[in-house]
This record gives C-alpha cells, structure tokens and sequence, in this order.
C-alpha cells in the first residue's frame, strides 16, 4: 500500500551466518552449523537396528510375530511393512516420519526398508535423516506346515460333508458360501468324495467352528466321535482324533415334496404337494394351487425326514399356449413375486406326435406368456411309487406341475461365449472314485452357473468376480436382446490379485 502512494520501502532480506565449523554462509539456525557439518557431528540412527532377523514359512508364506503369532503378509505389502516397523527395537526414541521398501530380487532372502526418522539434537535444532534396515529372512516351517509335511494324514478333526442326492448343485452353493465367510481357512486338507466333500482340520475347535457354520447355512443334523491316538500314562495325557458326520437334508430348491399327514397337518392343512422354493437354515415351502406357505426349520424336518418326490433332474420341458391371471392373487414370498394364473402347456417332445394339451393352474402368472418355454413336472405320465403319495386317499394329481421359466432355446445363440463374471473355487483334492463322473460334474455345475443368472435371490450370498477375459461385442448385445437373464455389472467385484504369478488365475472357474 505504501508503494501505491510513492513512499520508499526497504526491501527486507533473510540474512546469513557463517557456519562454524567449515565457514560457509548459511541461514541461521539454532546450533550456528550447516547440515553437512551437523550430520558429521550428531548420527539421530545411532543405537537403532539396520540388521534385523526374520522368521519365515516357505510353505504358507507367513512370517513370526513372536512369541507364537504366525502373520501372513504378501512381498512389499501394507502388512509386511507394518510388521517389519514393528519388529525395530528403540525406534521410539526418534520420530518416525516415513517408511517405503527398496527392491530387492525375491529370492535374495533380504527385506529392505529405508525409514526416515526426526530428532531434536543440539539447542532445539530438528535434523532429518534416513537410512536402511535390512532384514534378512531365515525359512522356518510353523507348526501347522510342519505337521502336514511330516504326514500329510495327521489331521486332529475331519468333517465329512454328506447329501444323499443324485447331484451336487448343493455343495456349489456352500463352496461359495465358504470361500465368502473364509470358513475353511483353517483346513489343512479339502478332498471331494463321490456324495459330499470331507474337510480335515489341526484342532478340533477349528473343527467345531466349522460344523456351526454349516449349520447357519444350511438344514444339517450331525454327529462326532472320537477315536484315541495315544495316551501318556505319567503325565494322564490323551491325544483323540475326532471325527464329525454332518448330513444335509436332501430336499433341494425346486423339489416337488409330497408332505405327511402329519407335517402336513403341523403347518395348517398346506398341500399336501408343495414346491420347495428356497433353502436356507430352513426350508421355504410353497403350494403352487393356493400361494399357501410356510417355512421348516431344520429340527422340525428331521423330526420326520419325508424326501422329494420329483427332484430337479426329471424337469420336462413345455410351451406355454395362453395364461390367464385369476385376479387378486399376488403374493411374495421372501423376496419373491408369485401370481396364480390358469394355462395351456404341452410337452415339447410331443410337437409333431400328438395334440396333447394340458389344462393348469400355476403360481408363474408373473412371468409367462404365451410362447414361452417353462420347466415343469410331467404328473400325467409319471409312475410314482412315494409311500407318503399312497397315504392320501383320492388325492386328484395335476398333470403338470410348472416350476419355472425357460431360456434354454434364446442361450442356444450364446453357446461357447464367455461370461463376463466367473467364480473362484475351492483347492480341493478328488477322490479316485469320484474321477469317472467328471463330465456330469461339469454339466451339473454349468446349470448352477444359469441358476445364479436367472436367481438374483441366489447371488446375494455370493461373490462373483469380473472375467478379464471378457469382450463385450456389440453386434452380440443387438441381436441377443435383453430377454435372457444375466448378472448385471453392478453385482459384480475386481478381483484383486497382489502377486504377479501368471498362473495366479490357476483356481478360478468361468
């Protein structure tokens, strides 16, 4: 402002010392040195660690935290530094101000850090300086890697999966359930059997947690025993291996169930067929005539343990003629949206035979429409032999029974592209016995991937993860059209790969 008016201003300048050991001009400070001369008369790293020594499992890529800690950390990971800063001692006496790796080859079996630390040295004066600390690994297997290699066997609990079904849509269902909650992450071993999938653990609470979370997932009943390894008479010491027998209920979504009298009568006269609709630690039970429903919880079911009549393998497959929707009938059930309506099917293996058609009542008002192809079960040219069946007495059978919608025929122009999501799997050993039905496995598993399309139910418990592989065509996008179901982008998660391994997508399946 005093310039403005014309007035003389004195420009101020910072002024400058000499330092007093080598002489140079320099700003002043409060210990009347330059930087160099201070750094040559006061070392702030003095009395800290630069050679630290780590333990490391080749095996499970982890490192000790002492005393009995085992932390896995990936190469120059946020956790890696984390505990690398962790194990220096006297580190408190300075400020740490930052901390970064310096690479190094992989297989050097050497850890570097350069750290840059803070210091009030001479009359108040900060200094900053950094050096490097190495750490050198030293391999050293941990107690559970050690186990396994001296004998792969020496498992303390195993937990044997079993569903007494023709499929195993089930058990990749629960896979994914797994590998989202990381149930399994204490299993030392997984090995998949001809009906189920045996799980081996190094402690038997492992174990034990592992039962209980199955139990949350699905309908099970279970039981252990326990069998004695070796016993130290002088010290009464006893080692066991337990083993624990868990069975899932075989009624399976999709399922046609004739319910006993009993059960039947249990849950206020519904049925007696009913439609199993979804299954969780219970079991959603739904009558296609009357939009009646009703939920088992895993006691009340294995109080009577009735089976499926018509399982998902003997689907038929029909063409909807005309649909008329009774008015008022809407209904939702856990989430999903159920109108009675009257049909006209008949059975696609009959076009060109005969002129069979029949005359329905389904809960799939919603979404068909005449032309449409819906799945259902054939009661007309079925030979039931179900002892619960026989116990109702002048019982009318439908001749068709609708469970859901149809796409196969508008897939038939996606065959052999690849999805734009995939899903990770479990690392898991195959029995002999069960290497022969390979190309079953295979099929059945590639409809459970159709079931997750067409069920967004289905996909709220589960992680998918976006397939890089994926190209988007947009001619594909014009001609195919919005009409068969698909996962939207939205639902779906980067998967994050820290290594640089190009195998690192060895246990992935699309």
């Amino acid at each position: 402002m005093a310039e403005e008016a014309g007035m003389f201003m004195v420009h101020q300048t910072v002024g400058s010392v000499l330092c007093c050991k080598c002489g140079i001009p320099m700003p002043p400070n409060a210990a009347n040195m330059c930087v160099k001369c201070l750094r040559s008369e006061v070392d702030i790293t003095e009395g800290l660690q630069k050679h630290v020594i780590i333990i490391h499992c080749p095996e499970c890529d982890s490192y000790l935290q002492p005393p009995r800690t085992w932390l896995k950390a990936q190469l120059e990971s946020k956790e890696l530094l984390t505990f690398c800063v962790k194990r220096l001692k006297n580190l408190n006496k300075v400020r740490l101000v930052n901390a970064e790796f310096i690479w190094t080859e992989p297989h050097s079996k050497r850890i570097k850090v350069k750290l840059k630390v803070q210091k009030e040295v001479l009359n108040g004066a900060v200094l900053e300086q950094s050096y490097v600390v190495e750490y050198v690994q030293q391999e050293h297997m941990c107690e559970s890697c050690s186990r396994v290699q001296a004998n792969p066997d020496q498992w303390v609990a195993a937990v044997q999966l079993r569903q007494h079904v023709s499929h195993r849509r089930t058990f990749f269902y629960i896979e994914q359930l797994i590998l989202k909650h990381g149930a399994a992450a204490s299993a030392i071993k997984i090995k998949q059997m001809e009906q189920g999938i045996d799980f081996f653990f190094s402690s038997r609470s492992h174990g034990v947690k592992f039962v209980e979370f199955i139990g949350k997932v699905a309908p099970v009943r279970s039981r252990h025993d326990k069998q004695l390894v070796s016993h130290d008479s002088k010290s009464n010491n006893y080692n066991y291996k337990y083993t624990f027998s868990v069975e899932i209920s075989p009624i399976c979504r999709e399922d046609l169930i004739c319910l006993p009298p009993k059960v039947a009568l249990s849950l206020g006269n519904i049925g007696p067929l009913v439609i199993c609709t979804k299954v969780t630690n219970s079991i959603a039970l739904l009558d296609p005539f009357t939009l009646r429903h009703c939920f088992l919880d895993s006691d009340q079911y294995w109080r009577s343990s009735f089976k499926s009549l018509l399982t998902s393998r003997q689907l038929v497959e029909y063409i909807v003629l005309d649909v008329e929707i009774h008015v008022s009938s809407e209904v939702n059930v856990g989430g999903s949206k159920y109108i009675l309506a009257d049909a006209q099917v008949a059975r696609v293996s009959d076009f060109g035979k005969n002129d069979t058609i029949f005359t329905i009542t389904t809960h799939l008002g919603h979404i068909l429409s005449p032309g449409d192809y819906a799945l259902g079960y054939d009661l007309y040219r079925a030979n039931s032999n179900d002892i619960e069946l026989d116990k109702y007495k002048g019982l009318n059978l439908p001749d068709a029974i609708l469970i859901k919608k149809s796409y196969e025929e508008k897939r038939q122009r996606k065959r052999g592209k690849p999805r734009s999501w995939k899903l990770k799997s479990l690392d898991m050993e195959i029995d002999d016995r069960d290497r022969g039905g390979q190309e079953k496995t295979n099929s059945e598993y590639e409809q459970f991937l159709k079931d997750l399309e067409e069920n967004p139910d289905m996909r709220f418990n589960i992680s998918l993860y976006r397939n890089r592989e994926y190209q988007p065509s947009e001619i594909a996008s014009m001609t195919d059209g919005e009409e068969v179901p698909s996962v939207p982008i939205e639902e779906l998660l980067a998967d994050l790969d820290l290594s640089e391994d190009e195998d690192g997508d060895s246990n992935m399946k699309d």
